[in-house]
């Protein structure tokens, strides 16, 4: 059993951790853009990739949407869905794909329904940027916050 299925069963305490997690990274915006943005995402990276690839089976998106998702992360879907099930949902709660596998999206609504914001899974995401796979959604959500990055990640003019 893979630990992601673990996570999304204890989806809110995960939630609680991001939600203490997050203002400090954003409180670090400082220290993230004296240093150069550019210079800390590798090391960032890095540390992203090891924690989340953990335990989220993480795929680097860079757009990271966990946190309305129920902690299930949906790029592990093989068509990258990432506003809900596709219509080929076997029975069993089972990927049409890779039958082995649950679907991302029963384990993203399970999680859900865990958290205390479980409602954040009706928000209709945008499609994945894929100029943005392997970087840091830890250090876009300290620019998008301070206002120094667009929501599309872009930098702000």
């Amino acid at each position: 059993m893979h630990i992601r299925h673990w996570v999304v069963r204890h989806a809110r305490l995960f939630e609680w951790i991001y939600k203490t997690f997050e203002p400090v990274i954003v409180w670090l915006h400082p220290m993230w853009k004296k240093i150069g943005y550019q210079r800390v995402e590798k090391p960032v990276v890095v540390v992203e990739k090891a924690v989340k690839g953990l335990l989220f089976d993480c795929q680097m998106c860079g757009q990271c949407v966990l946190s309305s998702t129920g902690m299930s992360c949906p790029m592990n879907c093989p068509k990258n869905l990432r506003n809900g099930p596709c219509g080929g949902v076997r029975a069993n709660g089972h990927c049409e794909v890779k039958p082995e596998m649950r679907c991302v999206w029963v384990e993203a609504w399970k999680g859900s329904l865990r958290m205390r914001y479980g409602d954040k899974i009706r928000t209709v995401q945008k499609p994945v940027d894929f100029r943005l796979k392997g970087s840091s959604s830890w250090l876009r959500v300290a620019r998008q916050t301070k206002g120094e990055e667009s929501p599309a990640g872009g930098q702000q003019a």
